[in-house]
């Protein structure tokens, strides 16, 4: 039986190699991805430049073809008396979410996946880098209290993971994610 793909995720770049445009960058991703450890990265331009194939490459590079086995499901947060339903991709290595999509509950999702993604640890013994990553989309949607929020967990997690985010615009993102 032939499996049908849509053409764009049929002729994605999967790797950094395959990647044809800003080489300059590329360059800097590939040796980020040979050291043992690498900052928090923000990957911005407009709508359909290549951001999120972009940081698939470099999960790629980084860890290996696993990053491509990924889970998606609905993950529900009870806060209070209503419950948040987002959706959430994951692979061994990294989880990728939008908590945007939740509007004012950003916050909350920012909090408790971080937290709860920096506490296990990587499934895979045989990985040289001891964290996991975080893909978190659209970060300039963020309300200003998620934002917030996520500065501090960046700061206190940052032993355990990595996080990369991906954004439109900088200009809407607070300084000290900048």
């Amino acid at each position: 039986m032939e499996e049908s793909f849509l053409w764009m995720d049929k002729y994605q770049p999967k790797s950094l190699k395959e990647l044809d445009f800003n080489p300059t960058v590329k360059e800097i991703l590939s040796s980020l991805a040979k050291k043992n450890d690498f900052p928090h990265l923000i990957f911005y331009g407009p709508e359909g430049a290549g951001k999120k194939t972009r940081i698939h490459a470099f999960l790629e590079e980084v860890y290996g073809p696993g990053v491509h086995k990924v889970n998606t499901e609905i993950r529900e947060l009870k806060v209070n008396n209503s419950h948040i339903e987002f959706g959430i991709t994951s692979s061994n290595y990294h989880i990728e979410l939008c908590p945007s999509e939740c509007e004012n509950q950003d916050k909350v999702i920012i909090q408790k996946v971080i937290k709860e993604t920096s506490s296990v640890s990587q499934l895979d013994p045989q990985t040289k880098k001891k964290f996991k990553v975080i893909v978190l989309l659209e970060v300039d949607n963020l309300t200003r209290d998620a934002q917030a929020a996520l500065r501090r967990t960046m700061e206190k997690y940052s032993k355990t993971c990595r996080l990369i985010m991906s954004c439109n615009s900088l200009t809407k993102i607070i300084p000290p994610i900048r």
